[in-house]
């Protein structure tokens, strides 16, 4: 028996709702219960039917709608929440997520993927009714990130990764110049592409198929090879890979892309964690800044966020607690300048903390994995933040 599909509809003008009242009657499966362009009628239908699914176009007003998105997701948890707009911007797309809808489809409707998205919608209203158990477990996720590249986040993020010694995963999501492979010596024969084509049916079994082992406790998931790939990888299931990647590890180590895009934007948000990586240069600093100031317009807590200092040095005449007034927050720690050290260890594809663990980075990179993973790192209250002090204003040569 075919199981019926109850759907309300929010359109953003006729156009749009003969469109999709012709692509959803098409599926028999599909029961369409109400539809109009009024949110606050669309709202009180939702309520008062409890569809099992309702979708909200995402037109000229769309800041309403997200906003009526929000309220569904809290007020109707048994119906999923599907977003549509012509606009396929990947920051709508986000923004959306982020209110609460499950799932993203383009207008005009595409036959194809209306399917699989009333598939899922069915799959998930007619599963067996089973004894209620408790949540799964999610592993903790840090992002090593930089909104200005050249400042070794990779280095990093591949060393706090090959730290842990509980189940772990590193993933590359500088999609456009991801290098984690060479340094971890090894030639994966699937990446973060092959995640994504197979977000919906993810398990245990497949994720071990394709993840790259690269210790007993570490694996990775390489950035595509191919450039082609980059604009086939979309947000929203970047999301639902990473949301299932932390049920299967302890931790998930993330090393995205040096730019506030909707992908990167999406691994930060899901992260317990961002390690917030600068190097003592004025350009660095002013980039960290502005980092901050972009976390606490997304709402990310102060406690979030951990200050590192890579390729420190006595020659810097920059100092740290110069810089920690001028961003408002603690460095938890400070990774000493060492081109050799680190050089010989992308070479060798080990991190530094198993080819060299007696070297000066090693050990300090050490020092900041076991703050991050004991959970001992201080947090202060964020700090009034104090205009730019006066190291930064220096001769006209050092200003960015």
């Amino acid at each position: 028996m075919t199981q019926s599909l109850s759907v309300v509809v929010l359109s953003a003008g006729l156009d749009d709702f003969n469109q999709l009242r012709g692509a959803l009657t098409a599926d028999s499966r599909v029961q369409l219960l109400a539809g109009g362009t009024d949110i606050e009628q669309i709202h009180d239908e939702v309520v008062r039917l409890k569809p099992a699914a309702a979708i909200i176009t995402l037109g000229a007003n769309s800041d309403q709608a997200i906003n009526l998105i929000q309220r569904l997701t809290t007020e109707c948890p048994a119906t999923t929440v599907i977003s549509a707009a012509q606009e396929t911007s990947p920051g709508l797309i986000l923004q959306s997520l982020r209110a609460g809808a499950r799932e993203f489809l383009r207008l005009p409707i595409k036959a194809e993927e209306l399917k699989t998205v009333l598939d899922r919608i069915s799959q998930s209203s007619v599963a067996p009714i089973e004894p209620l158990e408790p949540p799964k477990k999610k592993g903790r996720m840090i992002a090593v990130f930089s909104s200005k590249g050249g400042c070794g986040t990779s280095l990093i993020a591949t060393n706090l990764a090959a730290y842990a010694t509980a189940r772990t995963l590193l993933v590359d999501l500088n999609l456009q110049a991801g290098d984690l492979p060479l340094l971890l010596g090894v030639d994966p024969k699937h990446s973060l592409a092959s995640m994504v084509d197979n977000h919906a049916r993810l398990d245990d079994e497949l994720i071990s198929a394709l993840v790259t082992p690269c210790s007993p406790n570490l694996h990775l998931i390489s950035a595509p090879k191919e450039a082609d790939f980059f604009d086939k990888i979309r947000p929203e299931h970047v999301v639902k890979v990473l949301e299932r990647l932390r049920e299967a590890y302890d931790y998930v180590v993330l090393d995205p892309q040096h730019t506030f895009d909707a992908i990167t934007v999406a691994a930060l948000d899901q992260s317990d964690e961002i390690v917030l990586v600068l190097t003592l240069d004025i350009p660095a600093i002013r980039s960290t800044q502005r980092s901050l100031q972009i976390f606490d317009r997304l709402g990310y807590p102060r406690r979030k966020v951990r200050i590192v200092v890579n390729r420190w040095s006595k020659q810097v005449d920059i100092d740290l607690r110069e810089v920690e007034k001028a961003l408002g927050e603690p460095v938890i720690g400070s990774i000493q300048s060492d081109y050799q050290t680190a050089v010989r260890s992308i070479n060798l594809g080990k991190p530094l903390i198993k080819s060299d663990s007696s070297s000066k980075m090693a050990r300090e990179i050490t020092h900041i994995a076991q703050k991050l993973y004991a959970g001992t790192v201080h947090i202060e209250e964020a700090k009034p933040r104090r205009g730019w002090s006066s190291f930064l204003k220096r001769g006209p040569a050092e200003k960015g």
